[in-house]
């Protein structure tokens, strides 16, 4: 049986919607064929462009950096949990227990991606203020199982109305890894898959981007 392979990696351009008070990226003509005999080009944007990876740093400060991460940590199989969500609701501790009483018990130090329907509002106004996230229940709840990776289809892990990045700290702080902006979801119906995150391995770094690929 072929295994199909699906990219679940926003494409990252000059117009890629941006996280509010983020720049958006440039890429820069540096050499060309003409002059330089060789293209070349600057790039300039956010370590949290499009689909990214969130190291602990980011919200710990003894926290893993992007090169520390193990590869080992960065592929593997993981639960597709898809759990539709509108505005600003979260998903709760409730849901997740829900979803075991179905699918089985999700184990300790496995990975979990959340696909919430929400990646269809990319191009809108509200996609950074208003996306569906973790609740703090649910986050923590993940955190006692030492869950490794925490994947969503939404910009942020963190509710959209949610200021004081609660459940990015509360994952942070247990060396959980977070996936965020994941794309094309919705084109896997196994409930589980195996997953391959790359970030670029920048030193010190608090996060990202990520070439993200499913196969299933």
């Amino acid at each position: 049986m072929d295994v199909k392979k699906l990219d679940l990696t926003l494409t990252i351009s000059p117009t890629i919607p941006t996280f509010p008070g983020s720049p958006s990226p440039q890429f820069l003509s540096w050499s060309t064929i003409k002059e330089d005999l060789y293209n070349l080009e600057l790039l300039f944007l956010s370590s949290h462009t499009g689909t990214h990876l969130d190291a602990p740093y980011h919200f710990t400060e003894k926290g893993k950096k992007i090169h520390q991460i193990s590869l080992n940590r960065l592929m593997g199989k993981s639960l597709l949990i898809k759990i539709k969500k509108g505005k600003n609701q979260a998903i709760t501790k409730n849901d997740l227990i829900k979803f075991e009483k179905k699918y089985g018990t999700i184990q300790n130090y496995s990975s979990v991606i959340f696909f919430t329907n929400w990646q269809k509002n990319l191009e809108k106004k509200f996609y950074f203020t208003e996306n569906p996230g973790l609740s703090i229940s649910a986050a923590k709840y993940l955190s006692s199982k030492k869950i490794n990776l925490v994947g969503i289809d939404s910009p942020s892990i963190d509710l959209g109305s949610e200021t004081s990045f609660s459940v990015h700290k509360i994952l942070a702080k247990n060396d959980i890894l977070i996936v965020e902006n994941l794309a094309n979801l919705e084109k896997i119906s196994k409930l589980e898959f195996e997953y391959i995150v790359l970030p670029l391995k920048l030193k010190d770094t608090t996060g990202s981007p990520v070439r993200a690929i499913a196969n299933y």
